[in-house]
């Protein structure tokens, strides 16, 4: 059975260590590889160089969503793409564990599964909008 009381402050919890693991990925883009060496590294896997900022744009707005508790089911799947894109370009060839060298795709797998029970939880307490009053009474603002 699920807390009610607790429940909404789970989410909280939840929706705001993603939006900031999130934050911190775009943050290593920026600021340590800089916009376009990523998108040089994109280029040297194939992909468009200009997927980069596309995926940098998505981390920052994706992760401010997800901490301000703006359509953060919504938030939630959309990042899920970016992750699935990191397994199959980078982490993948790597191995499962996320100490191999070119780290694995463990803690990718296990973001993904956060983000997905994020979207099933819902925004949780202090939510700046809920994406589906409907979908989750229980677990909407108002419960907080």
């Amino acid at each position: 059975m699920i807390d009610t009381r607790t429940a909404p402050y789970a989410a909280l919890i939840l929706r705001v260590t993603l939006g900031a693991l999130f934050l911190a990925h775009a943050g290593l883009k920026i600021f340590v590889f800089t916009p376009a060496g990523t998108a040089q590294f994109f280029g040297s896997l194939g992909l468009p160089g200009f997927l980069a900022y596309v995926v940098i744009l998505a981390e920052v707005v994706g992760g401010v969503a997800l901490i301000a508790g703006f359509y953060a089911r919504w938030a939630a799947l959309a990042l899920i793409p970016i992750l699935l894109g990191a397994i199959f370009t980078v982490h993948g060839p790597a191995g499962f564990f996320f100490s191999n060298p070119n780290g694995g795709w463990e803690f990718l797998a296990f973001w993904i599964v956060a983000l997905l029970a994020q979207a099933l939880l819902g925004e949780g307490a202090y939510a700046l909008k809920a994406g589906s009053e409907k979908a989750s009474p229980a677990l909407s603002v108002r419960s907080a």
